[in-house]
């Protein structure tokens, strides 16, 4: 293996780890959103704020993951029947991202209908994105 192929892998597992603690978080911030009460105004606010920066944040991680899982994919050739199934979840994880986005969207304005019980299990979602990232990637089981 190269120097050069283990950089990008070091990246690359850094930003996904870096992308993924935005997503265990955030939809954390928003079960806390759906456990405010209506009067709460600076509470809910304050909430807002923070998932909206973590939002960003989270986005911003996302790219060089995104990108430089491209380059291991492309530019060095990696490949096996495990790299389809990690596909698969890395397309889940980018549309578990704007999800969290789309339900902040909706706290922001006032159209939150979900429970807190409903954010507590979509909170886990992350966890076992993650983890079917992580067997896939060090297991290989195809």
């Amino acid at each position: 293996m190269s120097t050069g192929y283990l950089w990008i892998k070091a990246l690359h597992i850094v930003f996904v780890a870096s992308w993924f603690a935005g997503l265990f978080y955030l939809p954390r911030l928003l079960v806390n959103l759906a456990q405010v009460p209506a009067d709460s105004h600076a509470e809910r606010e304050r909430l807002l704020l923070m998932g909206q920066r973590l939002y960003r944040f989270a986005s911003l991680l996302m790219l060089p993951a995104l990108g430089l899982g491209l380059w291991l994919w492309l530019g060095y050739g990696v490949t096996g029947g495990w790299l389809h199934a990690k596909l698969l979840v890395v397309v889940g994880a980018i549309g578990y991202h704007h999800a969290c986005r789309s339900l902040l969207r909706a706290f922001e304005q006032h159209r939150n209908r979900r429970s807190e019980r409903w954010f507590r299990v979509f909170n886990e979602v992350s966890v076992l994105l993650f983890a079917a990232a992580v067997v896939l990637v060090v297991v290989k089981p195809f």
